[in-house]
């Protein structure tokens, strides 16, 4: 069986190929848009539609019709020809001009031998034209000149007979179908009104399904979304008020986190201050100054876990000049004693939660001036992004060891100097703060030999 299976699959490739190259190819050319494409849905069936009847309706309908009325018009033109030839007439041939524009509706004029007009230009697409010249050629066999270019009403047709010419004039109308053009402006028209009504009722499809991917764009990144409500179709809805119930548990959790942590920061706090009251009443000895060293390192590390545990808490969006908010971090560390220059390309006023985003900024500075003597800070927008670079010189960090210096208390043993005090939350804190505003911080070499850290926020 399975011999079997490999043998048929072998003449199968290059179709297996062919439909994988054609479904790259209409990935890469359809659009991406949820309302263009099932745009393109609708509108590509009916156009199909169309176009496959308006073939079969010129090709079989429209053409055999005319086909049909040409040979009809010929077939009387052919017995007027036959009477001329085969019974006498009167001298002015009055009665069979007569019986053509009576009988017939057509004028009939019997002209004496004279040589046929040239040829004149003949329309690539004219059916009458076409259908005309064959019946004549097929019916009558006989030398003769047609007009369907010249009167835009009447077909002007000429054939030559053993003595005489016989002129005749006929209505368009009776070659071909003259009303087929209806059945197409009634197909046509009806269609774009059932696309422009589809196109107004998909648009208000797609609106609620736009409201809740913005919704949710906004909260991922803290921004806020109270106006956002379930509408839209029942599918649409449930996905609606799943999100709203999704964020109303995430934002109660973060409460209970939030007012749990600031009990434990509370009692932390108290018992700290009661131990730097009692040091404070010991004399000054190696051993009161390492136990000194140690509560100020261990209110040091309550701090930064409360600030990663508690993430941006309540604080509100804000419109910031992040320009301020640099030249302010350059001021700070200057103040301590670290050489730290800022280039600032154009304004950078983005909504931001500007506590949190000072703290993060603060960490990735604060961590570049503890390892390295020169530190460089640009920032600038690219895109839709704000794009901050902060550069050392420092020893930097190993590529292989770059995702583990994100990891919350990790500190690495061969980048940094273990004689820093620290806890290991430093760049923690500085990514969870930028995915909170819907970003990202990346560690690459920097061009002064250390370390750069690149974060980009939407702006």
């Amino acid at each position: 069986m399975g011999d079997h299976l490999k043998s048929l699959a072998v003449p199968l490739k290059p179709f297996v190929h062919g439909y994988r190259f054609l479904s790259r190819l209409m990935y890469r050319i359809m659009p991406k848009g949820l309302f263009t494409r099932t745009f393109l849905i609708i509108l590509a069936p009916i156009v199909i539609l169309q176009s496959v009847l308006v073939f079969v309706f010129m090709e079989r309908h429209y053409q055999l019709v005319s086909r049909r009325m040409s040979e009809a018009v010929v077939r009387e033109i052919a017995a007027v020809v036959f009477v001329l030839e085969n019974y006498p007439q009167d001298e002015d041939n009055r009665k069979v001009e007569e019986l053509a524009s009576r009988a017939l509706g057509m004028s009939m004029t019997v002209m004496p031998l004279e040589p046929l007009p040239p040829p004149t230009p003949k329309p690539f697409f004219d059916v009458i034209d076409q259908e005309l010249s064959l019946a004549i050629s097929q019916r009558i066999g006989k030398p003769f000149w047609i007009d369907t270019v010249g009167r835009s009403r009447f077909v002007e047709i000429r054939i030559q007979l053993t003595d005489s010419i016989l002129k005749i004039f006929t209505r368009r109308s009776q070659t071909y179908a003259s009303n087929s053009h209806i059945f197409l402006v009634w197909m046509f028209s009806t269609s774009l009104v059932l696309v422009i009504v589809a196109l107004l009722f998909l648009r208000n499809q797609i609106r609620p399904i736009i409201r809740l991917a913005n919704a949710a764009e906004s909260f991922g990144r803290g921004r806020p979304a109270a106006d956002f409500r379930a509408s839209g179709a029942r599918e649409v809805r449930r996905a609606s008020l799943a999100f709203i119930d999704m964020r109303r548990r995430i934002e109660r959790q973060i409460e209970q986190r939030t007012t749990m942590l600031a009990g434990v920061s509370h009692d932390l706090r108290t018992i700290l201050t009661r131990l730097r009251l009692q040091l404070a009443f010991l004399d000054e000895t190696p051993e009161s100054d390492a136990m000194r060293k140690d509560v100020d390192e261990m209110s040091h590390m309550l701090e930064d876990y409360l600030a990663f545990a508690s993430g941006d808490g309540d604080e509100e969006v804000q419109t910031t000049d992040m320009a301020l908010l640099l030249e302010e971090l350059e001021e700070e560390a200057e103040i301590s004693g670290h050489s730290v220059t800022t280039r600032i390309e154009g304004p950078l006023d983005v909504e931001v939660r500007r506590i949190s985003m000072k703290r993060c900024l603060a960490n990735l500075v604060t961590n570049a001036c503890k390892y390295g003597t020169q530190v460089e800070i640009s920032a600038g927008i690219e895109g839709k992004w704000l794009v901050i670079t902060i550069d050392d010189d420092g020893p930097g960090i190993p590529e292989d060891q770059r995702d583990m210096a994100f990891r919350a208390f990790h500190r690495l043993d061969l980048a940094r100097n273990q004689d820093q005090t620290g806890s290991g939350l430093g760049l923690a804190i500085a990514r969870d703060i930028a995915r909170g505003h819907g970003g990202e911080l990346y560690l690459e070499d920097s061009p002064l030999g250390g370390l750069r850290t690149r974060l980009r926020v939407p702006a």
